[in-house]
């Protein structure tokens, strides 16, 4: 242990105090343009990496004019789409990014 005998506690910074989009949480990681948007469950996302998978996927689906994901860490995580698309469109998306859709 580096040469001392006596471990110290580590002071850590809160997640909500934390710049980093992966540890933050409960956050809104991507803004609506004012829109209403249909809202899916998601289930599997951990982290701001998996959110920016998820949000690069749906966002490339033709019709999709934005994308917002509430992360919950270990729980159900909101999808919030704008524009003229199917639900099957978006849950391909989210499959192909490699993640499912619980509910819509």
């Amino acid at each position: 242990m580096c040469g001392t005998k006596t471990p110290k506690d580590l002071i850590l910074t809160p997640a909500t105090e934390s710049s980093c989009s992966c540890c933050s949480t409960g956050a809104k990681t991507a803004e609506t343009a004012g829109e209403p948007g249909t809202a899916y469950s998601l289930e599997g996302l951990t982290c701001g990496s998996c959110v920016q998978s998820v949000r690069t996927a749906v966002l490339a689906v033709a019709g999709v004019s934005s994308a917002s994901i509430d992360l919950i860490p270990g729980g159900a995580s909101t999808l919030t789409v704008s524009g003229s698309v199917t639900p099957e469109d978006i849950r391909s998306a989210v499959a192909v990014a490699g993640y499912s859709v619980i509910t819509s």
